[in-house]
């Protein structure tokens, strides 16, 4: 892929969501209760100057997985699919493999679980979930983390365990900006990946507080300046956390918003995280 593709790195489909197969849907989320596929997205890519994206699961589901690769592969602007298998499944191996026979399976980047929803913190640290992670890496594939701060120490042990493993952290591991007040917590946690080379960061999914309407992009600016101290410019990437965004904002102020707080980084730092990370990380 071009150096100069810009990417966005994160986003979602879904069908007609029910409460049933989306919990995570709450009243605060009701404006997400309908269906979003690639014609609502593509005019909002073309506004925004975004050439290709990575489409992420959102339910614990092989079913959605191969949905979402099959759509991928109909969409034409969707270059990788962030799929879910059940980590702690002895037969993970063929689940990947069943991914990537399924129509559109070529696009098969990586793969996802929702790690904060797990009532044990240190899920990620069970010898099951290693062994899973480890067949990832044998794929080939990366691994969202989509944690919060309490399961940030177990994520960090996984990172140690597999060098091999390209982690990526969804969300800035979700800090509390809304709140108003610095996270000292998640950033005593963050810090120690600053070390670890094969783990990632997204910038993403900082406005999805269904409550904060008046978010201004100075409340994100101290959040975007700890990970570039860690993560650097070789280990960002930009997502927008599309649809779930739209309970703050629409999708042309989250890219706009985020090239603002880019503006005083280098042409080839902002190249990086808008695409050629990207690309590289999820080998687009």
């Amino acid at each position: 892929m071009s150096a100069s593709v810009v990417v966005d790195a994160h986003h979602h489909f879904w069908p007609q969501p029910t409460p049933e197969l989306y919990p995570w849907m709450t009243e605060p989320l009701a404006r997400l209760r309908r269906p979003f596929g690639p014609d609502d997205l593509r005019p909002q890519l073309d506004a925004a100057g975004v050439d290709r994206t990575v489409l992420v699961q959102t339910r614990s589901s092989l079913d959605e997985s191969i949905d979402l690769l099959a759509t991928a592969a109909s969409a034409g602007f969707v270059a990788g699919v962030v799929a879910w298998v059940d980590l702690t499944d002895p037969e993970v191996r063929r689940a990947i493999a069943r991914l990537r026979a399924a129509p559109g399976g070529d696009r098969l980047v990586g793969i996802r679980h929702q790690v904060h929803d797990e009532a044990d913190a240190g899920w990620l640290a069970r010898a099951a979930v290693h062994r899973g992670l480890a067949a990832v890496a044998e794929a080939g594939l990366a691994y969202d983390l989509l944690v919060k701060t309490p399961q940030l120490p177990a994520a960090l042990a996984a990172a140690k365990a597999l060098p091999g493993l390209r982690f990526v952290i969804d969300h800035l591991a979700k800090p509390r900006i809304a709140a108003g007040v610095e996270d000292l917590d998640w950033a005593a946690r963050m810090m120690p990946f600053a070390d670890l080379p094969n783990v990632s960061c997204k910038l993403s999914g900082m406005v999805t507080e269904a409550d904060w309407a008046k978010w201004q992009a100075a409340d994100l600016q101290p959040y975007v300046d700890r990970v570039f101290s860690w993560f650097g410019e070789d280990r960002l990437l930009y997502g927008s956390d599309w649809p779930v965004c739209l309970v703050a904002a629409d999708y042309g102020r989250v890219v706009d918003t985020l090239r603002q707080l880019l503006a005083g980084r280098s042409e080839e730092a902002r190249r990086k995280v808008f695409g050629a990370n990207a690309a590289r990380i999820y080998s687009l």
